[in-house]
């Protein structure tokens, strides 16, 4: 069915992406510099001081989150999709050291005496993604450049360039009033760039920032064969003790740790140590949470905060506790895959009929029966949330791979354009922006699934989603129109998750610019989306770490999947295996 889209108003984001790809297609490097205007041009949203000459201390929170602490000494960023492409190329990266950003999965190395980043692209939407983040990161760099020629951060930077520890109040106002920038913001950037503070601070004086950029490769079939290599991986690591091929697969994309948390119960049955640990360690604010929850039982999630702990915990306490967790994983048939080649995501596959009834958080079991668990043949493979099409690639190579796919359940981050930080959306349409597609489904989730789980937030469902290009690919006109066609959630999976289904249950390649309805899906369709960003409120973006208020709808929702996958195993399991019911 064909019909005429929305105008977005985009036309200088499509100048500007035709721009940087035209430029990306020389085989030598190209500069960032060059693409600075069209960027200025685009009016991102998530750029909101990009002509201005003070700084946009969001943007460079924002950036700096999601690229190596390295990158300040990085002058050339090279892409790729293989490892061989770069060795190719003459830059022999698992010579290099790994590094790693906090907001970002990308398999990255750095070369210090090339001062040369190299970076592993799994579709072209980490092109989207990674090139208006250089751009962004550079302008800003190039602003506090200036602004650090003056008399006073001269002053402070000769006397405490090798300095570690926070700053006090009185630097942080001194500089504030120096860089004109808000003292609160100067602080969120002093977190954001912890103990290299004052040394980023130091090497944005020095000089200013020309990223180059060379794509060494960018073809559809390179990322199909890194997608491919994804799967060998996969099959390689659990293949003699799981049959992937042949056994029904619940596919849940979210993270590393909301899927396995409720399903081995490791922090409900550590509790007693956690608080001890809260107490030695003086984290007042988690116990003055931990209090609160105990006093407001009816209210609030206990389990919800003891995951949330459990990761400052293993690292604080020691190789104990870890090693304890690791030995409950593997006797619950919960297997990691991390990524060894190719694109960084980590795969868990895990059987059902090993998991202990007995060690799961009660609200995944509800009131359902429980004893067919040991007869179940069924798998869930959870993988960390992809960026954009390459959540198309991964599920299309797995659907590809197996034979019976039972549900497709997404959960993950997004711009929420009428909810708060921390609300959860539910969406039964989306638009994807890549191939101009709407798609229409019948989301298995409601409001009431989420909502007993979730302790601070507020669940809106039947809302309507847009899967856009790109985070910074976004600005005010692009948003408004869309708005009043009563889109409300901004993401980036959704659609082409949804072009992936679409060719699962359809026996050709999804369409273009069309109305799609797969109400007909022969299996569960499920996506639900958190709030981390307000885009209509300035300056809040996902720039800003999300505290345990934040963490809670992660897994609220998480939660809500897996009892929905109990649920639909359960009722599975009574129709293939009645006599199990039975018993």
């Amino acid at each position: 069915m064909d019909r005429t889209v929305p105008k977005t108003g985009s036309e200088e984001i499509e100048l500007y992406m035709r721009t940087y790809y035209s430029l990306l297609r020389s085989s030598q490097t190209i500069q960032i510099e060059t693409l600075v205007e069209s960027h200025l041009t685009m009016d991102s949203s998530l750029h909101v001081l990009a002509r201005s000459p003070q700084p946009d201390v969001s943007t460079l929170v924002y950036s700096s989150m999601r690229m190596p602490p390295c990158i300040i000494d990085v002058d050339l960023v090279v892409l790729g999709q293989l490892d061989r492409q770069f060795s190719a190329a003459g830059y022999p990266i698992n010579e290099w050291e790994k590094v790693y950003s906090s907001g970002r999965r990308r398999r990255t190395h750095f070369n210090e005496a090339q001062r040369t980043m190299a970076v592993f692209v799994a579709s072209r939407s980490d092109i989207d993604d990674l090139i208006p983040m250089l751009t962004a990161y550079q302008i800003e760099w190039n602003k506090l450049h200036h602004l650090l020629q003056g008399e006073i951060p001269k002053l402070f930077l000769a006397q405490y360039q090798n300095r570690q520890d926070p700053l006090t109040d009185a630097e942080i106002e001194m500089l504030s009033t120096a860089l004109h920038v808000e003292s609160a913001d100067l602080r969120r950037l002093e977190v954001a760039w912890g103990g290299r503070f004052v040394q980023t601070l130091d090497r944005m004086a020095h000089g200013r920032k020309q990223f180059g950029v060379r794509l060494l490769a960018g073809s559809l079939a390179a990322y199909r064969r890194a997608t491919a290599q994804w799967w060998d991986e996969v099959v390689a690591q659990v293949g003699n003790a799981v049959n992937l091929q042949e056994r029904p697969i619940y596919f849940v994309s979210s993270n590393a740790h909301s899927v396995v948390n409720p399903l081995t119960g490791f922090a409900i049955r550590e509790e007693a140590n956690i608080l001890r640990y809260m107490q030695s360690r003086g984290h007042q604010n988690l116990l003055s949470e931990y209090q609160a929850i105990q006093a407001d039982r009816g209210l609030t999630h206990k389990h919800n905060f003891l995951y949330y702990v459990l990761k400052k915990y293993l690292t604080d306490v020691g190789e104990k506790p870890r090693n304890q967790m690791a030995a409950d994983e593997r006797e619950s048939g919960i297997y990691r895959v991390p990524s060894q080649h190719g694109f960084d995501i980590e795969t868990q596959v895990i059987e059902l009929n090993k998991l202990h009834a007995d060690w799961l958080d009660p609200r995944v079991k509800g009131d359902l029966p429980t004893d067919w668990l040991p007869y179940s043949d069924a798998l869930i493979l959870n993988i960390d949330y992809p960026l954009g099409l390459g959540a198309y690639e991964l599920l299309t190579r797995l659907s590809e791979q197996v034979s019976h796919l039972v549900g497709v359940y997404i959960m993950g981050k997004a711009a929420t354009l009428n909810g708060r930080i921390g609300d959860v959306m539910i969406s039964n349409v989306v638009h994807d922006e890549h191939s101009q597609n709407t798609y229409l489904f019948n989301n298995c989730f409601t409001a009431q699934d989420i909502a007993p789980f979730l302790t601070y937030g507020t669940v809106l469902d039947n809302q309507k989603a847009i899967s856009a290009l790109g985070t910074f690919l976004q600005n005010s006109r692009y948003m408004s129109v869309f708005y009043q066609e009563g889109y409300t959630v901004i993401e980036m999976e959704g659609g082409p998750y949804m072009s992936s289904v679409y060719e699962v249950v359809r026996p050709k390649r999804h369409p273009q610019n069309e109305i799609v309805t797969l109400y007909g899906a022969p299996f569960d369709v499920g996506i639900l989306h958190y709030a981390s960003d307000t885009p209509f409120t300035k300056g809040k973006n996902l720039g800003t770490n999300l505290s345990y208020a934040g963490v809670d709808p992660t897994y609220a929702t998480s939660v809500a999947i897996l009892h929905r996958i109990m649920a639909k195993e359960a009722e599975r399991m009574r129709s293939v295996k009645p006599l199990v019911a039975a018993t």
